[in-house]
């Protein structure tokens, strides 16, 4: 990029642009090791980065936010508290499920959603499931399922204190 030729004043800005992008990346990368040393301190964090998708940033915001998993007594209310449920507008007879309900940290729902896509990226097992939502569902939708699937794993993972194990299926089997 520093190669190709410009005007004067368009080479001495992006001179200027590039400096402020090696400042930028210097303070990033001071904030990532801060990130990356406060999760090896915490070992609930180390528990939860044993799946696949989930790195530092996402352990310690589902910690830092979720708490303390006993405050939980199912997978159904940690994806409610998240709001990764949808949205309920029943009337007698007719139940109708709506949008997300997007209660809870937002943060957490993003690095959620960001966390499943990376592991249905990487992991064969999650990459199936989500193939056969999106065939079924929007993409978007099954994004979104996959990431609240992905919040009750590492809830139970947590709870149970134990680390990934690709061929269990985690939830409540209440009822």
């Amino acid at each position: 990029m520093e190669q190709l030729p410009l005007a004067a004043w368009a080479t001495e800005r992006r001179q200027d642009l590039l400096a402020l992008l090696d400042q930028l990346n210097e303070k990033v990368e001071t904030l990532t090791a801060a990130v990356r040393q406060e999760a090896e301190r915490r070992p609930e964090t180390q528990l939860l980065m044993t799946h696949p998708g989930v790195g530092p940033v996402t352990a310690l915001a589902f910690v830092l936010i979720i708490g303390y998993p006993e405050r939980f007594q199912c997978g159904k209310q940690i994806g409610s508290y998240i709001g990764l449920i949808p949205e309920e507008d029943s009337s007698g007879e007719r139940r109708r499920l709506g949008h997300i309900s997007k209660q809870g940290s937002s943060l957490l729902r993003f690095l959620l959603v960001e966390a499943a896509q990376s592991a249905a990226r990487f992991n064969p097992e999650w990459r199936s499931k989500f193939l056969h939502l999106a065939i079924r569902r929007d993409r978007r939708i099954a994004r979104v399922a996959m990431a609240r699937k992905l919040a009750v794993n590492l809830y139970w993972m947590w709870r149970e204190q134990r680390n990934f194990q690709p061929a269990i299926e985690d939830g409540s089997y209440a009822g």
